[in-house]
């Protein structure tokens, strides 16, 4: 039996004690009835338990609807277990091989070092901070301060939401071009930021040709209508992810000179600057009014074909950066120290002349995507060919599948067709596509609903796989 115990410097605490426990403490022991205590609390925790409720989340939380990255994971795990072979995931943009053999040499031996199982620096290890000023000097034509205009992230994605959380206020406005990456969203609405949307527009005569992703143009009077005192910052995505657009110079000047004469900072998603097919610019670049105002967003995960390892950086003028630093420290602190230095080493290594590797990898997608590519002419569907990136938007407006299959209500109820193709294809062929209008407003969804989003970093057996799947279409294809 437990005894409480009381100290004859506190008859106040006893009586209080006793108050507290009532009849459960009996005046002639001083002892606990057990049986008593439990008899006379358990109706009121029951009672009590009945009327339980969660505290309520955040609504920029509970209002976001299960996403397609979800619904396509739980169609591929479903079908995998009825279908004679391997479901072949072509949707998410991660790789299917290991990383060049220097950049995982230089992430194993970091592990060694005792420095890089420590914290590192907020804003980055200094070698990993250098190895990046040097990397893009060449291509910024100016010096970088590693110091104070470089800031490593965990993944160019939570640096994009250290950059939104660093300089927006309740209600301020980022212009974001559609399609777009999902998750600018969520990193603009979170801050308190208001997204301020401008379609590109797709292609001409689409369905009878496949056109060059640089036909998908930006609407430069809805642009410049969407602009008001409100107006904070722009997101520019070039390469772009899904279109595989790579913004021309001029496209870019003009963007440029809006956000100048606006005071807008431009933040540019540039994760796949080591993979594009056509000439590439930098809008930091174009003068040195948007050289302050830009924030380039860069990735190790496209980089180096090393998604998992999260490793991100932000290059832009100091002023910028510091606040993007102190965001960035409050919300992650630092980022992984082995492979923020093989991160480091790999990018050393491969700036070197006689190292081929950056000039070899683009060879190598160009060769992916033109073997892709040569299933759509095969069975006559139209696509968008990519000047960067490794997406491509493929057109199935000629594919006609039974209309009265079992669609489960994720994929119909106020969803674009393009969601029942991409679940008909993961249940019937095995293959995960992502259906783009996921990166649309509902009312701009017609514009995308009859694509599809096919990623090709993979290795090229798997390729092959997804291409002799791929040849089950023809009997639903409409001539």
């Amino acid at each position: 039996m437990f005894r409480p115990h009381f100290t004859v410097t506190s008859t106040l605490k006893r009586v209080a004690f006793v108050s507290r426990c009532g009849p459960a403490l009996t005046r002639e022991t001083g002892r606990f009835n057990l049986s008593s205590l439990h008899q006379e609390q358990e109706p009121k925790m029951n009672e009590e338990f009945k009327l339980f409720k969660y505290p309520k989340p955040s609504p920029k939380i509970a209002s976001q609807t299960k996403d397609v990255w979800t619904i396509v994971n739980e169609a591929a795990a479903e079908a995998q277990s009825t279908l004679p072979f391997p479901v072949l995931n072509l949707g998410q943009g991660f790789f299917s091989y290991n990383p060049p053999e220097f950049a995982i040499k230089a992430a194993q031996e970091a592990l060694n070092d005792v420095s890089c199982n420590q914290y590192s620096h907020t804003k980055g290890r200094p070698s990993l901070r250098q190895a990046l000023a040097a990397a893009y000097e060449p291509s910024f034509g100016r010096s970088i301060n590693w110091e104070t205009e470089v800031v490593v992230t965990s993944g160019a994605n939570e640096g994009m939401f250290s950059a939104f959380t660093a300089f927006l206020a309740e209600g301020d406005e980022v212009i974001v071009f559609e399609p777009f990456f999902d998750q600018y969203i969520s990193n603009i609405e979170l801050p308190g930021g208001k997204v301020v949307y401008v379609p590109l527009q797709p292609p001409t005569n689409d369905d009878d040709r496949s056109a060059s992703s640089r036909e998908w143009t930006v609407d430069f009077a809805d642009l410049e209508s969407k602009i008001t005192v409100k107006t904070k910052m722009i997101v520019v995505n070039s390469p772009h992810n899904p279109v595989g657009k790579v913004f021309s110079r001029t496209e870019l000047e003009r963007i440029g000179k809006l956000a100048v004469q606006n005071n807008i900072i431009v933040v540019s998603d540039e994760v796949y600057d080591r993979l594009y097919y056509t000439d590439f610019t930098r809008i930091n670049t174009l003068s040195p009014e948007l050289q302050k105002l830009t924030l380039t967003v860069g990735s190790a995960g496209k980089t180096f074909s090393c998604t998992g390892w999260r490793v991100g950086w932000l290059i832009g003028d100091a002023e910028l950066i510091k606040y993007v630093s102190a965001a960035h420290t409050r919300i992650c602190f630092c980022v992984n120290s082995p492979l923020q230095e093989g991160t480091a080493v790999a990018l050393r290594e491969a700036m070197k002349p006689e190292n081929t590797f950056f000039a070899d990898h683009v060879e190598s997608y160009k060769r992916k995507l033109k073997r892709f590519n040569s299933i759509w002419d095969e069975l006559g569907l139209t696509y968008t060919n990519p000047e960067g990136g490794y997406f491509v938007l493929v057109n199935f407006s000629k594919v006609q599948i039974p209309e009265d299959y079992p669609f489960p209500e994720e994929v119909t109820v106020n969803r674009a067709k393009d969601f029942r193709m991409a679940y008909w294809l993961i249940k019937e062929l095995g293959l995960v596509t992502i259906p783009p209008t996921e990166f649309y407003l509902p009312e701009h969804a017609h514009l995308a609903e009859k694509y599809l989003r096919f990623a090709v970093c993979k290795t090229d057996e798997y390729l092959e796989q997804a291409i002799e799947r791929l040849r089950l279409l023809k009997p639903y294809i409409r001539k």
